[in-house]
């Protein structure tokens, strides 16, 4: 992990000062920025998602999908966790903390429009940071691959109606043609244009492949720092009349990652896995893909909306949360190998 990766809750929070400051020096132009929309999807941060998502697509190999059979065991328990467990435990949490034990303290307006954010940060598995996770827990690398790019073949079909259903169930209207057109516009489409970069670049060898990941990190990542400004430039006004806000949002977020976590490794363990196929099992089973989460609220809700500041919160604890994780896994190997069920493969 580099040291801008490694901190990048620190650029997160820098993000949100000077997102709130510049919202509060010059209301009218980032109301402007704000209006720059076309079919609900404004277009300065359609441009700053397709900059962050793209780099991390690239990194995707799909032909890595031949060797999913090999642990099948810990594929199987991630599916599970990532799309039977983790969209519907997140539905239920956000309904509890936000639809009932905080309400009080939280803007009646938007009680629904957070919940909303909450089940869409909830319903797609991380993409590119799990090999940074794996890599710290030293995970089986063919898994991680394989994992990863058969969790985003599942996310192309899977992600609109999971959120469809679970938006649906917490009486939330679903503007489909919109949910399809993110689908169509952050997933779809980046796949393609990733994979066709990917192509060329491997045509070229795979020093020029690597150069190429080495050069587009950095893009990704000033790209979604300056999404943070703009969202936080036009939420402004909001946090700062409810500082409470973020800290009552990451609650069930927190709560989330450490149950589906302990879910996926634990049942690793008693399906006889690898520790270093559970640790990334675990990662991945908790982890989010926040830059699509927040790309897909957006284009829902709008860029003001609390949906949207709702997905930024799971950027804010990303990384000192899953660093927790990595540390629990690494510090538990003893104690998981000697309770496996029965021998590994």
């Amino acid at each position: 992990m580099s040291v801008f990766e490694k901190y990048l809750s620190v650029w997160v929070a820098l993000c949100i000062v000077a997102g709130i400051a510049l919202g509060a020096m010059a209301p009218d132009a980032f109301a402007a920025i704000a209006g720059l929309e076309v079919a609900k999807v404004n277009l300065p941060v359609a441009v700053l998602v397709w900059l962050m998502i793209i780099p991390m697509l690239v990194r995707i190999d799909f032909s890595a999908l031949r060797g999913v059979a090999a642990h099948w065991r810990g594929i199987g328990v991630t599916l599970f966790v990532n799309w039977a467990i983790k969209p519907f435990s997140m539905a239920l949490l956000a309904w509890v903390f936000v639809g009932w034990l905080f309400r009080p303290l939280l803007p009646a307006d938007q009680i629904e429009s957070y919940i909303a954010g909450l089940i869409i940060l909830a319903a797609a598995p991380c993409t590119a940071m799990v090999f940074v996770w794996s890599h710290l827990t030293k995970g089986e690398p063919h898994f991680t691959l394989s994992q990863v790019a058969l969790n985003d073949a599942i996310m192309i079909v899977a992600f609109a109606p999971i959120v469809g259903l679970l938006l649906g169930l917490a009486s939330i209207v679903v503007p489909w043609s919109t949910l399809l057109l993110s689908v169509l516009l952050y997933i779809v489409v980046p796949v393609i244009i990733a994979q066709l970069l990917r192509r060329g670049l491997l045509a070229r060898g795979e020093a020029a492949l690597a150069g190429a990941l080495k050069a587009l990190g950095p893009v990704s990542i000033a790209a979604l720092l300056a999404t943070l400004v703009l969202l936080f430039a036009f939420q402004g006004e909001q946090i700062l009349s409810q500082p409470l806000v973020i800290a009552l949002l990451a609650v069930p977020i927190l709560i989330q990652v450490y149950l589906n976590a302990g879910a996926a490794y634990l049942l690793n363990r008693a399906a006889g896995e690898a520790h270093c196929v559970a640790g990334p099992s675990a990662l991945i089973g908790a982890s989010n893909f926040f830059e699509l989460a927040v790309a897909a609220a957006i284009s829902l809700f709008g860029v003001t909306s609390g949906a949207a500041l709702a997905t930024v919160v799971g950027v804010l604890i990303e990384v000192p949360v899953m660093l927790s994780v990595v540390w629990i896994v690494n510090r538990s190997k003893g104690w998981y190998e000697r309770g496996l069920s029965r021998p590994t493969e």
